[in-house]
């Protein structure tokens, strides 16, 4: 076992597992409301962090090489999908194209007077796909979807270069 080889799964797992408790940091301790594609976006982490363990494990283990790598494979594509999510993502609140129309909260309502109606309709807070929350740096730079997409591709090429190197 070789540092080289741990590098992949070790970084996707520190990198990957960072970013999701990043997410929730600023929605539990920053009262940031994610959306409905911000909730979507997240669950390639649920997934692709995981199976870097796995991979990592698997490399401590000295299992066969084939298992890290599969599990890498998996973690690359994953992570391609969670890219193609944070960048549609971005891509809608910078207005490149339209975001999905049914980004606002949703659920079934058993209100049965107007007056229940009116007093529910007044504590709904709509998060919209399309307009960005937070930039960083600020006014100009990438929001919560950009950086996920960013981080999303180089997770995606870490763990498809560990995937594809050789043991």
């Amino acid at each position: 076992m070789s540092r080289r080889t741990l590098f992949a799964p070790a970084f996707v797992f520190v990198v990957g597992l960072a970013t999701i408790l990043t997410a929730w940091g600023f929605q539990l301790i920053g009262g940031f409301i994610p959306c409905k594609l911000c909730l979507e976006e997240r669950v390639p982490y649920y997934i692709g962090v995981p199976l870097a363990l796995v991979a990592f494990i698997a490399v401590i283990r000295q299992a066969p090489p084939w298992v890290a790598r599969v599990a890498l494979a998996l973690v690359a594509v994953v992570f391609l999908y969670d890219l193609y999510l944070g960048t549609y993502h971005a891509g809608a609140e910078w207005g490149w194209w339209p975001g999905p129309s049914d980004c606002s909260p949703g659920g079934s309502s058993t209100t049965t007077s107007s007056a229940d109606l009116l007093k529910e309709l007044q504590n709904i807070r709509v998060v919209s796909c399309t307009t960005a929350s937070w930039r960083f740096p600020e006014a100009w730079g990438l929001s919560f979807a950009g950086w996920n997409a960013a981080i999303a591709l180089v997770l995606t090429a870490v763990s498809g270069w560990g995937a594809m190197r050789k043991a």
